[in-house]
């Protein structure tokens, strides 16, 4: 069966939404000359700051490009859906930030995104841009702990781009910008549920399969295997097997502050976003935890799934900071 969408040709998706996405945004966002896959920051980039350079795939709306902007990310390369830029972009992207004193990209660990990424960087040197990459590595569903190197970038690039950003906008130095990144990474835990699957604009069929009454605990969001596939359960129940995932890994203490995001992957509804919100406050009270921030709604997606994920960053006095820093971007500010 075939599912419906509000699209032209699936072909023509990603350029046809770049293209009002610019025009509706004026305030934030330009493209780079004749590539509209380059999306540049209004008031980001500027002399003597560290450039931030986000991407990846499309069908994860806001991110990447939702979270460009004064304060966050100063421009993002945008690929095919589910699909890396290519490296042109990227490149692009780089020269438009560049302030004199590096630029850092920061994306989420898939093999495409580094590769591409990587072939960017190396072109960059040519020209005398020192660029460093940070991977994103928040999901706990896809390594081990002593893997984190192998995780996948998910919804906590939210927090993490953000205190990222913040340091840039700070006039931080590259090292401290990079030693930020790494840190917000190290301290930002992801667990997702999928629900349904999405699919994708040029096939119009399902990019997996779920029973009825399924659901799959640490589902990727590009409809990656997850770990358990079980019997749907109330909401409470599942809220809880995220969370002790979470908090196993977090060994936070007692009267510690953290950074919360519950997440729709496309399709779930603010009204089960805030009972899932409901839940993962008293699991933290129950472990002595106080919320700094909390976000709720479509942060980072896949298209229309179904599905939600909880990321808890483990905040310090830096972070917190950074966190609280101003940013004003198309899709987030604060």
């Amino acid at each position: 069966m075939k599912t419906k969408k509000l699209i032209n040709a699936g072909a023509d998706a990603v350029d046809e939404m770049l293209q009002r996405v610019l025009a509706a945004h004026p305030r934030h966002l330009y493209a780079v000359g004749d590539m509209p896959r380059a999306i540049i920051a209004r008031n980001g980039p500027r002399k003597g700051k560290v450039g931030l350079v986000i991407g990846g795939g499309s069908g994860h709306e806001p991110t990447f490009l939702g979270f460009v902007g004064k304060g966050l990310a100063d421009a993002a390369a945008i690929g095919n859906v589910f699909a890396s830029p290519p490296p042109d972009p990227i490149i692009a992207c780089a020269k438009a930030v560049d302030g004199g004193t590096g630029v850092l990209f920061m994306y989420g660990n898939y093999a495409g995104d580094v590769m591409n990424f990587d072939m960017a960087a190396e072109m960059l040197a040519l020209d005398e841009i020192e660029v460093r990459t940070v991977l994103t590595t928040d999901d706990v569903a896809s390594a081990p702990a002593d893997q984190r190197d192998r995780r996948r970038g998910v919804a906590g690039n939210v927090f993490i781009f953000k205190s990222a950003g913040a340091a840039c906008d700070l006039l931080y130095s590259f090292d401290d910008v990079e030693r930020v990144a790494r840190h917000a990474n190290a301290r930002t835990y992801t667990m997702g549920v999928a629900l349904s699957p999405c699919s994708l604009p040029q096939t119009l069929r399902p990019n997996f399969l779920i029973g009825e009454g399924e659901m799959e605990i640490g589902m990727g969001i590009h409809g990656e295997p997850g770990v358990a596939r079980e019997p749907l359960r109330p909401a409470d129940a599942v809220t809880d097997e995220l969370m002790d995932s979470i908090l196993r890994e977090m060994k936070a203490d007692r009267g510690d502050r953290v950074a919360v995001l519950v997440n729709s992957l496309g399709s779930t509804p603010m009204m089960e976003l805030y009972i899932m919100m409901r839940r993962v406050k008293s699991r933290l009270d129950d472990a002595g935890l106080v919320i700094h921030t909390s976000l709720v709604g479509n942060y980072c997606t896949s298209l229309e799934m179904a599905g939600a994920s909880i990321t808890v960053m483990h905040l310090d006095d830096e972070l917190q900071r950074l966190i609280d820093h101003p940013c004003d971007c198309a899709m987030f500010v604060r």
